[in-house]
Order: structure tokens, then C-alpha cells, then sequence
């Protein structure tokens, strides 16, 4: 056997070792399945719940007019995007927890392969330096990303590849083919609208610099954004045809004067975003920085991989600093005379981050990799750090052992609701509910019709007649005045006294004391019962009747029900 055969074997070796690891990591999902830890914020809390409302909507393939019942008296079927996306598929197949398992899997064996490819053809050649491209592209694909996002910033690196291989006119069928399939488990919005505007930039250098009109590359980008605009039909109709206003026209985000700005770019460049969480503060940032120094006191001609790393050190701050000044009062203007600025979140290019982050990582230990033997044990211990950093970061870590979270079972407590409706013994379709400290999406999970929710769209006219019902409770509390007023996009039974938290688990003391909901504005929407986590001691004065506390061993919940008189 040749050296050269050796050298590849063991790299053969090592993408097995990395396959494997990814295997390991999503195993407990697997195992554990209803009783695993999973995050909750974005997750849990909605679009779990949204997948299982769509799925037994009988609105899956719904009309563009179409509407869910269940959902707030007729919820929009197009505020649950399209059903051309893989993972609205997984959960219509299979049980919430096995499609969530399955998503993740995907997820980060394609994120794992994607990061490789690029790294391998683009960025570092080197046949030895193969240890570089396999950890950070493991460490990438292990990253906490946000579960609904799927590929939308994990398919970057795949995404990159495929265009790269075009812009050099060296593609055969699979670079079109990724292109083609990346728009059917991935987010337009979330993710691929800021890269597509990113690599039409690459177009649009070479077009300047070199005079080259490139075609093939222009035409791939137009195929990826012509497919992603086809799938999300939805979208395209609700913001150019619909003809109803939507509560995201009064976003209010546009706060910030110039000193908080750049506070909040240096922290975003520093921790990152909870939507986008890279885990780059502790190993990936002092070694861009180790690196960064390094390269900018060197003397004489840089090389070319010395060039890519300064970009992508300048271009990760730009994103930090773009995201940070989307909420600027510089912007208040603007938004306030182009509701496109408001309705969409511009701030989201700074989603390109994991992608800049973990290139620039790689790129940097390629760079003390070349210096010498020593420095290529640092690079090896750079690695290695960052894998075990990621450790703790692992669902059932942080949300089991850190965060004490409900698991999947506790936390939509199928049994106890179960329970519930029996004893309410009518129709789920006959009556409406409402949740107090607790998140509508558990009632919506288990099928009760809610008047609450938590959805990225709905009617403008909707919220103004719920806000009927907390208007005197929002009164009490400025923050959640503006959070609702300004935001909304929970549109929650707010109750001053518990303030932005949704989740009192049973071992919980809280009372509330001196609740004013607007009853009668709740019966006029059809609203017959309130289920709340923590007691009442004034429903009575509410015209609320107390019936019953349901307690289950598999809840994380004790549910007190009231029935609006």
C-alpha cells in the first residue's frame, strides 16, 4: 500500500469516528424518546405543538385561505408554513419525539458532511491536514442549533460547496442536486434568504473585478432562490396577496442608541445568539484572536489562506455589528414607512455567523498548523477543547441536569389532560380555553381549542380583541404592555404578578392575588375555561368558578380549572 493510500485511509477512519460521534450524541433521543430533555424556548413551547395542530388539522395541504380552527378561532393555515418542508412531514409520520430524533440526526450528519466537503475543496487542501477538517466539521455539526431550523444554517457549509464547485465551472448533477433538495428541509426566512443574498455578492464581484458574467453561477442562484419562493408559496401570498394585516406590521424594535449598539455587537460577537449558538467564546474565539495577531504581525507577502482568514475575522464582527444597529433608533424612521422593514427581521443576516465562525476556526488552526510541529499540538488540543466544550451543551445536559426542565412527557402531560377533558365531558370544538402560567401550546398539543397562542402571524384584528380580555393587567406592568403591544407574538392571558414566565411547575408556591381579566370579553370569543398552574385566590371577583385541581405523576404541572361563569 502507498503512502498516499495510507494517508487517505486514515482519513477514512476518522469521518467514520465522526459519523459515529454524531450517532452517539442524538442516541439518547432515541432511548430515551418521551422522557428526554429538549429545549423548550422555540421549541417545545410552539413549534412542536404547530406541527401536531397541522398534522390533525386535516389543513395540511390546506388552501391559501384556508384557516385551523382549533387555533384562536381560526388561525391562518399559512401561519404554519408550507407543507413542502421535510420536517412538517416527519412529525405528520411519525410521533412528535421519533420525528424530533430524526430531524436531529439529519440535521447533523448533513451539517458534518457539508462542513467537510467545503473545508476538503475549498478551503484546506492539504492532504495532512485532515484532522483540522474532520474535528471542525464535527464540532460544527454539533453545535446547539435551533431544532426547527433544521438545515437553514447548518446546510450553509453544503450550500457553499455546491455554489464554490459552479463559480469554478467544475459541477457536474449533485452540485445542482443539493441546490435543488437544501429549500425542502430548510428555512427561506430563517436562514437561506440572508446566504442567497450573500453568494449573489460573490456573483456580483467577479461580474466588477473580472468582467466574468458566469453564467452557470448566476443561473444557480436564481434555481435555489426559484425553488425556495415555490416552496414557501405561503409566505409570498401572506405578504403580497393576502390582503389581511397581520400583527407583525406594530413590531416596535428600534430602541437603541448608539453606545448600547455597539455593547450589544461586541456581546454578539463575543457569546453569540441563542437561535444561532455557535459555543465559540472559550476555545474558537482565543484561537481566531491567537491567530488573527499572529497573521497581522507577520511580515512580508501574506498567503492566500492568510487573506480568507482576515476576511472572515472582519466579516464575522460586520454581522455582530449589523445585527446590533437592525435595533438602532437610526431605524425608527424607515420601519416606521416601510412595514417590510418592520414585518421582516433584517437583523438576521448575522444567521451567516456559525458558518463564518467555524470556516474561520479552521482556517486559523490551518494557519498554526503550518508553523511547525508544537503548534500542531496546539491545533490538536484546540480541537479536541472544543469538542468537549460542546459537551454540556447537549439537551439533555442543559435542560436536564442544568436547567431542570420538564421532559417531553412532563411537559405536554398527555395523561393529565386526558383527565382534563373527561371531566369536562363536551366537545373539544364546543368550548374555548385559555392558559394561565402555562403555555397554550400544551392545551393546543393535546387538542383543546385555544384562544391563545404563540404563532409568528396572525390577525392584526385578533389581537385587538384579545387585549380586551388583559387590557387591565397589562395596565399594571409596563413591560408587558410593551412586550404585547409592541411585539406579540405570544398572545398570552398576561397576569402582572407572574410577569414573562409561562412554566410554574408544581412544586411552585406562587399565588396570584389580584387578577383582573375582562371575563365577559373572554365568553364573547367563545372562551369557557381557564387553566392556570397556580391557584386563584380571587376568581370569584373574576366571575371565575374553581373546579377542580388535576395533578399526574407524568406532569410537570399541577392544572387548576376555572370555568368562566
Amino acid at each position: 500500500m502507498s503512502l498516499f493510500s495510507k494517508k487517505i485511509s486514515r482519513e477514512t477512519i476518522w469521518l467514520f469516528f465522526g459519523f459515529t460521534a454524531i450517532l452517539l450524541y442524538v442516541l439518547p433521543l432515541y432511548i430515551l424518546n418521551e422522557n428526554a430533555h429538549i429545549r423548550v424556548h422555540d421549541n417545545l413551547d410552539s413549534n412542536i405543538a404547530w406541527y401536531k395542530v397541522l398534522a390533525q388539522s386535516g389543513q395540511l395541504l390546506g388552501g391559501v385561505k384556508a384557516v385551523i380552527p382549533q387555533i384562536i378561532n381560526g388561525l391562518p393555515r399559512d401561519a404554519y408554513g408550507t407543507e413542502w418542508s421535510g420536517i412538517v412531514w416527519l412529525h405528520a409520520l411519525f410521533p412528535s419525539m421519533t420525528a424530533y430524533a430524526l430531524s436531529q440526526t439529519i440535521t447533523r450528519v448533513f451539517a458534518f458532511i457539508g462542513m467537510y466537503l467545503l473545508l476538503k475543496k475549498h478551503v484546506i487542501r492539504a492532504e495532512k491536514a485532515y484532522l483540522i477538517r474532520i474535528g471542525v466539521s464535527l464540532a460544527f455539526a454539533l453545535t446547539p442549533f435551533w431544532p426547527s431550523g433544521m438545515l437553514s444554517t447548518l446546510g450553509h457549509p453544503l450550500a457553499l460547496w455546491a455554489f464554490l464547485n459552479i463559480r469554478a465551472r467544475d459541477f457536474s448533477l449533485k452540485e445542482w442536486l443539493t441546490l435543488g433538495l437544501l429549500p425542502f428541509y430548510s428555512s427561506f426566512v430563517l436562514g437561506f434568504f440572508f446566504f442567497l443574498a450573500a453568494v449573489s455578492l460573490f456573483w456580483l464581484y467577479d461580474l466588477i473585478t473580472k468582467r466574468d458574467w458566469n453564467l452557470p453561477f448566476l443561473g444557480s442562484i436564481a434555481f435555489m432562490t426559484g425553488i425556495f419562493l415555490a416552496a414557501e408559496y405561503r409566505l409570498v401570498y401572506s405578504i403580497f396577496a393576502s390582503g389581511e394585516m397581520m400583527h407583525r406590521v406594530e413590531f416596535i424594535s428600534s430602541r437603541h442608541d448608539i453606545w448600547h449598539s455597539f455593547r450589544l455587537s461586541f456581546k454578539n460577537f463575543v457569546l453569540g445568539h441563542n437561535h444561532v449558538m455557535t459555543v465559540h467564546t472559550a476555545v474558537i474565539l482565543p484561537v481566531i484572536l491567537l491567530t488573527f495577531f499572529v497573521t497581522i504581525g507577520k511580515q512580508g507577502r501574506r498567503r492566500s489562506e492568510e487573506k480568507l482568514f482576515i476576511f472572515l475575522v472582519v466579516l464575522n464582527y460586520a454581522l455582530s455589528l449589523w445585527y446590533a444597529f437592525w435595533f438602532n433608533k437610526l431605524w425608527a424612521l424607515p420601519k416606521e414607512k416601510i412595514s417590510l422593514l418592520t414585518a421582516f427581521n433584517f437583523a438576521r443576516f448575522h444567521f451567516l455567523r456559525p458558518l463564518v465562525i467555524y470556516v474561520s476556526f479552521a482556517v486559523a488552526c490551518y494557519i498554526l498548523w503550518r508553523l511547525g510541529k508544537r503548534w500542531r499540538l496546539f491545533v490538536n488540543a484546540a480541537l479536541i477543547a472544543q469538542l468537549i466544550v460542546l459537551i454540556p451543551f447537549h439537551e439533555e445536559l442543559t435542560y436536564g441536569a442544568y436547567h431542570h426542565s420538564p421532559t417531553f412527557r412532563e411537559f405536554y402531560a398527555k395523561e393529565q389532560f386526558q383527565q382534563i377533558k373527561q371531566f369536562i365531558g363536551r366537545p373539544k370544538q364546543s368550548y374555548r380555553v385559555a392558559s394561565i402560567g402555562l403555555h397554550p401550546a400544551i392545551a393546543q398539543y393535546n387538542g383543546f381549542y385555544t384562544l391563545d397562542t404563540y404563532a409568528n402571524i396572525y390577525p392584526l384584528k385578533y389581537k385587538y380583541q384579545f387585549r380586551k380580555i388583559i387590557a387591565k393587567e397589562l395596565e399594571k406592568s409596563p413591560g408587558l404592555k410593551r412586550y404585547f403591544d409592541e411585539w406579540g407574538s405570544r398572545c398570552y392571558l398576561f397576569v402582572s404578578e407572574l410577569g414573562k414566565h409561562y412554566a410554574f411547575k408544581k412544586n411552585s408556591r406562587k399565588k396570584i392575588k389580584n387578577l383582573e381579566l375582562n371575563t365577559a370579553a373572554f365568553k364573547e370569543m367563545g372562551g369557557r375555561y381557564i387553566f392556570s398552574s397556580v391557584p386563584i385566590m380571587n376568581a370569584e371577583q373574576n366571575k371565575l368558578t374553581f373546579l377542580k385541581r388535576f395533578s399526574h405523576p407524568q406532569s410537570a404541572w399541577d392544572i387548576y380549572v376555572y370555568e368562566a361563569k
